[in-house]
């Protein structure tokens, strides 16, 4: 293979394409793609007596700023029939309004990562939230609800030695298929923590 000149009628030689490795280039494009996300404050009061946890928001959260933005994730619609309100049918801020009302909070258990797109999966390099201090701070809390495995794995370890109910949920995500007729019975089930 032929020299490239440089200006300076320096010799360069030219790459030969099947000498790349493509892992490497791969883990770099990656890299670049992955961008750091944070998540949201929490959402809580002094009556709160259940909290859900969500891992991270999506990309369509993050765009919107809201918890659950997206239209196809059933957050909104399972744990409205959990509750007995049409939350779906609410704006944002008249939806956090019902939740605090039902003594509701919310919050994810990452606080900040690296991710490309929206599957939990592609979580990396995350530093969780402080979930003690927050449970810590709600005198009334009885329980907290992970929506999903990937909350559960992250934020269930950082709250050992509680003296709370730890409620694992089928997430929400409409990644998660298993279909919501089979996911609203455990949503429904939160309503105990909060009576």
């Amino acid at each position: 293979m032929p020299p490239l000149a440089g200006r300076d009628n320096h010799a360069w030689p030219l790459i030969n394409e099947s000498a790349i490795d493509t892992g490497v280039v791969a883990h770099y494009a990656q890299a670049t793609i992955m961008s750091r996300k944070s998540s949201f404050a929490p959402m809580a009061d002094g009556r709160t007596r259940l909290l859900i946890l969500g891992s991270l928001p999506g990309e369509r959260s993050l765009a919107e700023g809201q918890y659950y933005a997206h239209p196809r994730n059933q957050f909104w619609s399972l744990l409205g029939h959990a509750i007995g309100v049409n939350l779906g049918g609410l704006g944002y801020e008249p939806r956090l309004a019902a939740l605090l009302e039902a003594r509701i909070g919310l919050w994810d258990v990452v606080a900040s990562a690296r991710r490309s797109g929206s599957n939990d999966s592609a979580i990396r390099d995350y530093a969780a939230n402080d979930l003690p201090a927050l449970v810590g701070s709600l005198a009334e809390l009885r329980a907290v609800a992970f929506n999903g495995a990937t909350a559960l794995r992250i934020g269930k370890p950082l709250l050992t030695g509680y003296e709370l109910a730890m409620v694992a949920l089928p997430s929400s995500s409409a990644l998660h298929t298993i279909g919501i007729a089979a996911k609203q019975p455990a949503w429904d089930a939160l309503v105990a923590f909060i009576a």
